[in-house]
C-alpha cells in the first residue's frame, strides 16, 4: 500500500472489504433455496447465484443481525431506566440507489435471507412507488416526466406512514403502484402488519434536501435504523438499464395493457436509441442531481461490478 492509498483509507468514514475478504465475514447459518424460489428473488436481466447469497448476503445479514440485538437491547434498557412497558417496534433498513442498478433484488435476496435468522423474524418489504402521486396529480402540475425525482412523491404521507410505525400502530395499510399501469392502484393496498424488520426500498429514501419554499425539518431516512446503497459505475447502470429497455419491450411491453404498449414495435436499434434517451432526458439527471449526492449518507454500500455481482462492501466505522 502507498502512502496516499494509506492516507486516503485512513481519512474515508468507511471499512472497505473485497469480495474475498467480505465472504470469509459468513455468519454460518445455512439456506436452502428451492430453483424456482432464486427465480422469484432476482429482477430482469439481474443474474443471481446461491454463491451470491452466500458469499454477500450471509455476511450482511449476520451485521444486521448484530445491529438489530443492539437495538433492541437498548430499547429494553432505555424502558427499563424509565420504568415504562412498551412494546418492540420494528427495525427499519432503507435500500437506496440508481433506476436500474438492482436495489429491488438486494431488498428481495435480504428479506428472504434476514426470514432465516435464528429467531425467525417477520420480515416486510415496502417500496416507495406506492407513495409517488398518481399520474392525473403529476399531469396536473406537469410533473409526469419527472417522475421518479424527490417532487414527484407524496412525501408527507410517506413521513406519517413511518411516524405511525415507529409509534406502535398495528396494520397499516399503504398504496400499491403497478409497473404494468405506470400508476398507483386507487383500489388495492399492501398491508404492513407489525413486523419485526421492514425494509423500504427506493431511489430517494436517503433524499434530506427540501424542495423550494419548503421548510421541512423530518426526512425519510430519519426513521431507518440502517441504511444501504446499492452503487455501480454509471457506464454499467446504463447497460443494464438499456438492456432491461429491450428486455421489456420484447416482454412486458406487448401488453396492450402495458402503459409502455407504445413501444412494443420499435426494432432493436430503435428499442435501445429510446431508452439512451429517457435515460440522458430524465434518469440521468436524477441520478446525478439527487440519489448519487445522497451515497455517503448510508451505513453500508454495495459496490456492483459489470456482471452486476457485488465486488467490494464498504461499512460505515462505529
Amino acid at each position: 500500500m502507498t502512502k496516499s492509498q494509506e492516507e486516503k483509507l485512513f481519512s474515508s468514514p468507511y471499512l472497505q472489504f473485497g469480495r474475498n475478504e467480505w465472504r470469509e465475514l459468513n455468519g454460518h447459518f445455512n439456506l436452502n433455496l428451492e430453483p424456482n424460489e432464486l427465480d422469484q428473488l432476482h429482477a430482469l436481466n439481474e443474474p443471481l447465484t446461491i454463491a451470491e447469497i452466500e458469499e454477500i448476503y450471509f455476511p450482511l445479514a449476520h451485521l444486521i443481525d448484530l445491529h438489530i440485538k443492539n437495538y433492541n437491547a437498548n430499547s429494553t434498557d432505555i424502558n427499563t431506566l424509565l420504568e415504562k412497558k412498551q412494546q418492540k417496534l420494528p427495525f427499519i433498513i432503507g435500500i437506496a440507489g440508481s433506476v436500474a442498478v438492482g436495489k429491488s433484488t438486494t431488498a428481495r435476496v435480504l428479506r428472504k435471507v434476514l426470514s432465516l435468522l435464528p429467531n425467525k423474524p417477520k420480515v416486510e418489504l415496502l417500496t416507495t412507488d406506492g407513495f409517488l402521486f398518481p399520474n392525473r396529480v403529476l399531469i396536473e402540475r406537469n410533473m409526469l416526466n419527472r417522475k421518479g425525482f424527490p417532487e414527484s412523491y407524496d412525501t408527507k404521507e410517506l413521513l406519517n406512514f413511518l411516524s405511525a410505525i415507529k409509534s406502535g400502530k398495528k396494520n397499516l395499510d399503504v398504496p400499491v403502484y403497478s409497473h404494468l399501469e405506470y400508476d398507483v392502484l386507487a383500489d388495492k393496498k399492501q398491508r404492513i402488519a407489525e413486523p419485526d424488520i421492514l425494509i423500504i426500498e427506493g431511489i430517494n429514501v436517503l433524499q434530506v434536501n427540501p424542495r423550494s419554499g419548503e421548510s421541512n425539518k423530518v426526512f425519510v431516512s430519519d426513521f431507518f435504523d440502517y441504511s444501504i446503497y446499492v452503487d455501480a459505475s454509471e457506464k454499467d447502470i446504463l447497460d443494464w438499464y438499456i438492456d432491461r429497455f429491450e428486455s421489456l419491450r420484447a416482454t412486458a411491453f406487448q401488453n396492450p395493457d402495458s402503459y409502455f404498449h407504445k413501444y412494443a414495435n420499435l426494432s432493436l436499434e430503435e428499442s435501445r436509441a429510446m431508452a439512451r434517451h429517457i435515460w440522458n432526458e430524465i434518469n440521468k439527471l436524477n441520478l446525478h442531481d439527487n440519489i448519487l449526492p445522497t451515497k455517503y449518507r448510508s451505513n453500508l454500500i454495495l459496490r456492483k461490478g459489470s456482471n452486476h455481482f457485488v465486488e467490494e462492501v464498504k461499512i460505515r466505522k462505529t
